[in-house]
């Protein structure tokens, strides 16, 4: 199992969840309540499933798609440690992620 660290906006409350090598980042937030929408789905074509993750981590992660990179530019509160959850697949190098949700969101499909 992996341990994933999520932090609220305000960094005030830490939640540790343990997942599957193989998981997606997106699906293992949602089950366990964080407050990401993901409104389409996993198809990349929204960004409110935004997360920032944190410095220390960001480099364990693989590069962003040019496509992941046109999404985040639409995504409120952007950092540059900006991710799209449903992009990260979890994998072993990963125990002890920490993300943290953004702000805000921007749902760019209008639903």
């Amino acid at each position: 199992m992996i341990r994933i660290r999520f932090l609220s906006a305000d960094g005030d409350h830490a939640t540790e969840i343990d997942a599957a090598p193989g998981a997606r980042l997106l699906d293992v937030a949602q089950a366990a309540g964080q407050p990401l929408e993901g409104t389409c789905e996993g198809q990349m074509a929204c960004s409110t499933c935004h997360v920032i993750v944190a410095a220390d981590d960001f480099g364990r992660l693989p590069p962003a798609s040019e496509e992941e990179e046109d999404m985040l530019d639409l995504a409120a509160n952007v950092t540059r440690c900006s991710r799209l959850s449903c992009q990260i697949w979890l994998g072993d190098d990963h125990d002890g992620l920490t993300v943290r949700m953004p702000g805000a969101s921007r749902n760019m499909q209008g639903r």
